[in-house]
């Protein structure tokens, strides 16, 4: 079927004057009056009853033009669909993101982004790194926050990075360490309460004794989860190794004090990757833009 004529006849049954479908149209009023004779000739069926005056519809003519109205309205709302795309104001957000970011950002990044994209749905999936980048590569993921070490990037991602979160030595307050500075070596002697082997904060730890040749702490307590941790260090046993977004606030309330040691600098990049050479949907980069900030 010819959707341009079609789109004429529909005029024309709508306005009920050939000339004032094809103002609407911006087209003369014999284009149409013509094309429209051609339609009827290719479908074999009249659309127009013969009247001395003004448009008159035959019953297939009158019912024709209801489904070429429910088409063109498909039409209309398939158009807004891909718009409201473009604008990044419809689609999926699917986030993959490591332990660090997925609980102390994302969330918050979501909220706001939520707050002015409400037609966008968000899924955020919490998982190691080298899971975070495999879903990225197969397409998977839309996009993948990090926290943790720079060495880790993979070649084939494009990393911007947002900023640097400091590690840091924490205890309780009622510790002899508790806001004071020591040695590496002094610190290496506490008792450590730690997440799981294959953390990364738990591997920089020991990556940071092999770089100075001491033996690594021992793990007195471990666990799985970081929030277990925390809560054994300020129940007055051990010490911990941990990113300071995590232990800020536990640090203000004074429920954990840091403890500072003698020519350690250590930080977390936290950054967002998404892959390389690929343009980036309109609600992906707006939603980078509120990161940020």
């Amino acid at each position: 079927m010819n959707l341009h004529a079609l789109r004429l006849f529909y005029y024309v049954a709508e306005t009920g004057s050939v000339t004032k479908a094809a103002a609407r149209l911006n087209i003369s009023q014999p284009a149409v009056t013509s094309q429209i004779k051609k339609f009827e000739k290719d479908l074999g069926l009249p659309l127009f009853n013969p009247s001395g005056r003004g448009i008159s519809l035959t019953s297939f003519g009158t019912e024709l033009a209801k489904q070429a109205g429910n088409l063109f309205t498909y039409e209309e709302q398939m158009d807004e669909f891909v718009e409201d795309y473009r604008q990044g104001k419809k689609g999926k957000l699917r986030i993959a993101a490591t332990y660090l970011p997925a609980n102390f950002l994302v969330p918050g990044w979501a909220a706001r982004f939520k707050a002015g994209h409400p037609g966008i749905e968000i899924e955020i999936t919490t998982m190691n790194s080298q899971q975070a980048f495999e879903q990225l590569q197969r397409h998977e993921a839309d996009v993948a926050f990090y926290g943790g070490g720079a060495k880790e990037k993979p070649e084939d991602v494009e990393w911007l990075e947002l900023f640097e979160d400091e590690l840091w030595f924490v205890v309780a307050p009622s510790h002899p360490y508790a806001d004071r500075t020591v040695s590496l070596p002094e610190m290496m002697r506490e008792p450590f309460i730690m997440r799981e082997e294959g953390s990364s904060t738990r591997e920089r730890l020991v990556s940071l004794c092999t770089t100075y040749g001491l033996k690594p702490p021992e793990v007195a307590l471990q666990f799985s989860g970081l929030g277990e941790a925390i809560r054994s260090v300020i129940a007055g046993y051990g010490a911990n190794f941990i990113s300071s977004l995590a232990v800020h606030e536990y640090v203000e309330w004074k429920q954990l004090s840091r403890v500072h040691v003698e020519g350690i600098h250590l930080s977390n990049h936290i950054a967002v990757c998404t892959r390389k050479n690929e343009s980036l949907p309109a609600a992906l980069q707006q939603f980078i833009d509120i990161c940020r900030q």
